[in-house]
């Protein structure tokens, strides 16, 4: 089972990862440039096809590591292993409490905007800097679990 587990698990962290990435250094350096409706509009696009994608391979990819933590414990590979498969959970744990707790209200409070009259405070309430802020240490959060996850996998080989 452990052989059919961890290469799912490499992949699933790595579609996030690059998702992710490919997200940062694309489309959210783009949603900065762009005039509020533009802006508005794009995240309104965007956010129903990411918010339920990530939201599952990160979950998914978390509890593949913790399956794969508790079931390679067996001699001092194993718990290096285990060591380093839970790692990328814990990793994965926080990137989706920053999820939950940081870009999600944001996302929420854009899309409930109306593109066509922005708020008279927009300047002040723009929320780019922060999401991209954040994004950004989720980003780096997913890359480490990918890494971590591949150290993992390389002490088993």
């Amino acid at each position: 089972m452990i052989k059919a587990l961890i290469p799912l698990t490499l992949f699933v962290n790595g579609i996030a990862a690059g998702v992710m990435l490919g997200n940062a250094i694309g489309l959210a350096a783009h949603a900065l440039r762009l005039p509020y409706a533009g802006y508005v509009d794009l995240i309104k696009f965007l956010w129903p096809r990411y918010d339920p994608f990530l939201p599952i391979t990160n979950v998914l990819a978390f509890v593949l590591d913790v399956v794969i933590a508790v079931l390679v414990r067996d001699g001092r590979d194993g718990v290096v292993a285990a060591a380093l498969f839970g790692a990328s959970a814990a990793l994965l744990a926080v990137l989706m409490a920053i999820s939950l707790f940081k870009n999600v209200p944001i996302n929420k409070y854009v899309t409930a905007l109306d593109p066509g009259a922005p708020p008279q405070d927009w300047a002040e309430r723009d929320p780019r800097a922060s999401w991209r802020n954040w994004n950004q240490v989720r980003v780096v959060l997913s890359l480490a679990a990918l890494v971590t996850s591949l150290a993992g996998a390389a002490v088993l080989l």
